[in-house]
């Protein structure tokens, strides 16, 4: 009985660490922006002086060739999307010069982590753009994101607080213990 009972217990554990969670699935993408938006607004509090730019401003930038996104996420996030062209914080940081020109504007998630990435770098005289909404507002208002592979219509979404993605998009959640370490 004390095996079966601790059997359980650790599958229930197992599932609350490591088992994706469901959430906004049947939500409009209408109200998933609205939801998004929301959450990116209260974040903002955090980094007031940040200058920040629409997923808009950002295509068109885009499509000008006048842009280096800069993802402050984990390496096991990046792998599952990233935006077009999308170098890692620690890339961007060790070869500042190799960018000059390009408008940098830096994302995550929701742009919690990235807002916090352009507070550092702006105190550093460094002006880095955070993308309003993060990786959920840029596929939300139409944006494509990338994997190794090429388009994905995979999203990392951090947690079931952010579970958010555009209608044909699958969310890709880590466990607990994962978004831990």
């Amino acid at each position: 009985m004390k095996y079966d009972l601790r059997l359980s217990l650790a599958a229930i554990l197992v599932l609350l660490l490591f088992a994706p969670v469901s959430g906004g699935e049947t939500l409009s993408d209408a109200q998933k922006k609205e939801i998004v938006y929301a959450m990116y607004t209260d974040y903002k509090k955090d980094f007031p002086t940040v200058k920040e730019i629409s997923p808009a401003e950002a295509m068109a930038l885009l499509r000008a060739n006048q842009v280096i996104f800069v993802d402050t996420r984990k390496s096991e996030e990046m792998a599952i999307s990233m935006l077009p062209g999308a170098v890692s914080e620690e890339e961007f940081v060790q070869h500042p010069g190799q960018y000059a020109g390009l408008t940098p504007v830096a994302y995550c998630t929701i742009s919690y982590r990235s807002g916090k990435f352009a507070e550092a770098m702006g105190k550093k005289g460094r002006t880095i753009y955070n993308l309003r909404g993060g990786l959920l507002a840029w596929v939300l208002e139409g944006g494509k994101v990338y994997d190794k592979k090429g388009e994905s219509r995979h999203i990392h979404v951090y947690g079931k607080k952010w579970n958010y993605p555009a209608q044909g998009y699958e969310a890709v959640m880590f466990g607990l213990f994962d978004r831990w370490f």
